[in-house]
């Protein structure tokens, strides 16, 4: 697998996002299916795990992911976010989000982080996290000021590095000026462009970005024509069905593309965002070992001049019906 640097972090171009792995997420799903899944991913090379406390009930995300990762702890990159499972008894603040839910409820409050970290620490079953998340910037609280108790965390050797999800330029920069920021996590793909003054934001101080969604939560495999009972996309507008078949109509040069080319749709998403930028990895999720190893294979990939074009040609045609997700 090549590798990519974020900040001074070493990790493979394309990892792993586990939050498919916890139930209620795109239905149903057992922890041996999940731990089969996840064990693909890192002996393909996606050694580059993320995952948060808030990914499934109680913690199941990330202890899914302590028990894939027991026995192989330095050969992983490990990746959690913290600010959504917010303590029983602790206020919340809205942070607005297009799914039809409306908001996620936030606290990133600097007395709540060391605890946050101590509890991701124990579900993970390790002693250190390598790269740590503020999950959304809390509302109420200057991103600054939750930055600094993530830098304890580093100075007293629970956090290796530390990363933002889902933050502006101008949060990532206030951050940065109280402790050196090693990833941004925002959502990027074929579907959502990254803001543009957040990536030479990054590229400005030496910010590595980590996509989140490069499938475009699946839409870009190519192979979703409808959802099941229980798939967390019901709350998306972009998968409604009248939006999803038109989307899909839409898409339809690019998958022309992908088989001109012989790859999968997939593959050819990740290796275009690949090629947008040398600081940027992707962590794609997958419940089959078959399409991890296929998705992780498109780190391999270069793609010609002349196809990034027809791409983006293509792209520029390609309006999304459904609004944003954030």
């Amino acid at each position: 697998m090549k590798t990519r640097v974020l900040g001074n972090l070493e990790v493979p171009a394309i990892g792993f996002g586990a939050m498919v792995l916890s139930p209620g997420v795109y239905g149903e799903i057992d922890d041996t299916r999940a731990e089969a899944a996840l064990k693909a991913a890192l002996d393909a090379g996606g050694t580059h795990v993320d995952t948060s406390d808030a990914y499934g009930s109680d913690g199941h995300n990330e202890r899914l992911v302590g028990r894939a990762i027991k026995g192989r702890r330095d050969e992983v990159v490990v990746a959690t976010k913290f600010g959504l499972a917010i303590p029983d008894g602790e206020p919340s603040r809205s942070y607005p989000v297009g799914y039809a839910f409306g908001e996620l409820r936030v606290n990133a409050e600097p007395r709540l982080v060391r605890g946050y970290a101590e509890r991701s620490l124990r579900n993970l079953d390790t002693d250190v996290i390598d790269l740590y998340y503020a999950h959304y910037p809390d509302p109420g609280v200057p991103i600054e000021e939750t930055a600094g108790a993530m830098a304890e965390l580093v100075r007293d050797g629970l956090v290796r590095h530390l990363g933002l999800s889902n933050v502006s330029a101008g949060q990532l920069r206030a951050a940065h000026a109280v402790h050196p920021v090693t990833a941004v996590q925002n959502e990027w793909s074929m579907w959502r462009p990254v803001d543009a003054d957040l990536l030479a934001t990054a590229r400005e101080l030496g910010v590595g970005i980590v996509a989140w969604s490069p499938l475009g939560n699946g839409f870009l495999t190519g192979t979703v024509q409808a959802l099941g009972e229980g798939d967390f996309r019901h709350n998306a507008p972009r998968f409604s069905a009248e939006n999803l078949a038109g989307n899909n109509d839409r898409y339809a040069p690019i998958r022309s593309l992908a088989t001109h080319l012989g790859l999968t749709p997939a593959q050819l998403a990740l290796a275009w965002l690949l090629h947008q930028d040398e600081h940027v990895v992707t962590i794609p999720g997958s419940r089959t070992p078959a399409h991890i190893e296929e998705n992780l294979a498109a780190a391999d990939l270069t793609l010609h001049p002349d196809t990034l074009a027809r791409i983006d040609e293509a792209l520029r045609g390609f309006e999304v019906s459904g609004g944003t997700l954030l």
